[in-house]
């Protein structure tokens, strides 16, 4: 793992937006190398009422499904889908 760090843009959708007082995206930087579910962690880490959402989560990078151990690339789309429920 390098020193430098990436920049992503992560969409928020239901709890986490609500988390977030309805802010649509965040722009955060990591290091190089790091997994989307280090994202995960870092939203609950802020707001750690998110917690109950950590293992029911589903990770999208541009626009695919991937798993919590996919490592992020500089200007990445990441979006955290909690369940989601109505209609």
């Amino acid at each position: 793992m390098s020193n430098s760090l990436i920049t992503i843009n992560v969409k928020l959708f239901a709890a986490y937006q609500e988390a977030y007082g309805g802010i649509p995206e965040l722009n955060l930087a990591f290091p190089d190398g790091t997994p989307v579910k280090a994202v995960q962690e870092y939203l609950i880490s802020e707001h750690p009422e998110l917690n109950k959402w950590r293992d029911v989560t589903r990770f999208g990078v541009n626009l695919l499904f991937v798993e919590p151990d996919t490592i992020l690339q500089h200007g990445d789309e990441v979006v955290l889908i909690p369940p989601v429920s109505g209609g």
